[in-house]
């Protein structure tokens, strides 16, 4: 008869482990040893040496324990602790939870330092036309950064264009994909530039995560050049027809500039060329050091 091959010093640890978890599970499971032996079909002469450290149990017999202690074999095996009681209930409560509501039990949980929050991340927020996305691309692409435009993120997701989201979710409908689809880019990045609707800043809830979870930069422009760079690029919606529309965009403006003042910093596309905003941009960045993840 061969004697049992010995086990490696490397492997002792982890069968300690394994003999203090199993008799710490059947102990509150109120479980004695005959009757695991019963409901996991694995000897009592086997569970002996295996909570003394003694054996060296297969996996698929092992399975079989964890199965019978309402744990899983990861449980049995993994350096950190299993979870119990309150503590599982609400990891299985926040792994089926939406991305959105994930993200607020982050920050709940998290730290209270808003720096920490919002990692290195940075939203570039402003009214149509004053060149997020625009800037959003050039300086992601000179910082060697994700770049993401929100409502590609949103199109994605729902599985059709923007105009189609609207029509079939309609304004409060996209409000709620609008947030969900900022929890769900927080979740996946810890470093991008994100550009948003100059629209996010009417729904409280949206916009107060963008304010938490980002460095943000206000990218502004005369009422008369977001006109000209609307139409520029197709969009000729907001004068046809409208010989009001300029004093509709002003007032527009004028109505949204408190909330967009919230932001960081601000960078005024007024008249200057591409690349001048752009190292505008970029040097706000540098100067706060939104990259290092260490804010203002």
């Amino acid at each position: 008869m061969t004697s049992p091959k010995p086990i490696p010093d490397g492997a002792i640890p982890m069968i300690a482990r394994l003999a203090t978890r199993v008799r710490a599970a059947r102990d509150a499971l109120g479980l004695p040893r005959r009757a695991l032996s019963e409901r996991s079909g694995v000897s009592p002469r086997y569970l002996a040496q295996l909570e003394a450290g003694e054996g060296n149990i297969s996996v698929i017999l092992l399975e079989r324990v964890a199965t019978a202690l309402n744990l899983k074999i990861e449980d049995l095996l993994s350096e950190t602790p299993p979870m119990r009681g309150d503590v599982a209930r609400v990891a299985r409560l926040y792994q089926a939870a939406p991305a959105q509501v994930q993200g607020r039990v982050r920050a709940l949980l998290a730290p209270q330092n808003p720096l920490a929050l919002r990692a290195q991340r940075i939203c570039l927020v402003g009214l149509r036309g004053a060149g997020k996305s625009t800037l959003g691309r050039m300086a992601a692409d000179k910082l060697k950064v994700p770049f993401v435009e929100l409502k590609d993120e949103i199109e994605a997701e729902a599985g059709m264009p923007l105009s189609e989201v609207m029509a079939l979710y309609g304004q409060d409908g996209y409000r709620a994909l609008e947030a969900e689809a900022v929890a769900r880019v927080v979740a996946r990045h810890d470093k991008l530039i994100l550009a948003v609707a100059g629209g996010i800043v009417g729904d409280d809830d949206a916009y107060d995560m963008v304010l938490e979870r980002f460095h943000t930069i206000w990218v502004r422009t005369s009422p008369g050049e977001h006109m000209a760079r609307v139409r520029a690029q197709g969009d000729l919606r907001p004068m046809e027809g409208n010989p009001a529309a300029m004093d509709q965009l002003k007032a527009l403006l004028r109505h949204r500039t408190p909330a967009y003042e919230r932001a960081m910093a601000q960078v005024d596309t007024t008249a200057k060329p591409v690349s001048t905003s752009l190292n505008e941009v970029l040097a706000i960045i540098a100067k706060h050091r939104f990259l290092e993840g260490l804010g203002p």
